[in-house]
């Protein structure tokens, strides 16, 4: 999957831009990915209530819970749909505000550095084989294309806000993306890229 380096985006990705972003303190400084999983109404897929949620579009009368997060102001870098088809929100070089409170390694404010992957699905199905395949090609062209990213770690939210968040869940299969990607990642676990 080629990325622009000038525009920050994925080629093949429908780019509807979200306000919710904005300059990175150090826009060479992208050295994590974080996985996400969100589905909206919960556990519901299909329609635009995520974008609508990361353009701040959100009716709170479309869904009870959406009274709940419409005031919220979150983004992703991209979203993986079920279907496979990738829409960007925020180029890979400014800042997402996709992680809140968090905390790699000791080192907090991960927005600033990570780039936030989310994977429409829920913490109680399985992902979709189509997801597994476009989340390995994106990585390898974020990879590829930003060269501090090569051996960075991918991590999911879960693990960067322990007992605030709980995705991409259970159901994520990290030695699947694992093999994807020629390396070894263990099962929900913190791993870096780098080979064993």
């Amino acid at each position: 999957m080629d990325i622009s380096k000038r525009t920050g985006l994925a080629e093949c990705a429908r780019y509807i831009p979200s306000p919710n972003h904005d300059d990175r303190p150090d826009p060479e400084d992208l050295s994590l990915i974080v996985i996400h999983n969100i589905s909206l109404p919960p556990q519901q897929f299909g329609g635009e209530f995520i974008t609508q949620l990361f353009t701040n579009c959100l009716c709170e009368s479309d869904h009870p819970f959406f009274a709940e997060i419409s005031h919220l102001r979150v983004s992703s870098h991209v979203l993986i749909r079920r279907d496979g088809e990738i829409i960007q929100y925020v180029p890979f070089h400014k800042r997402a505000w996709h992680a809140g409170l968090s905390n790699f390694q000791g080192r907090e404010v991960c927005n600033d550095y990570s780039v936030g992957i989310e994977l429409e699905g829920t913490d109680f199905e399985p992902f979709c084989d189509v997801q597994y395949e476009v989340l390995a090609n994106l990585i390898k062209g974020l990879q590829r294309d930003y060269s501090s990213l090569r051996h960075a770690p991918i991590t999911g939210h879960e693990h960067i806000a322990p007992g605030r968040k709980t995705d991409p869940g259970p159901f994520f299969d990290w030695s699947r993306l694992g093999e994807a990607l020629g390396i070894e990642l263990p099962a929900n676990a913190v791993a870096t890229t780098e080979s064993c």
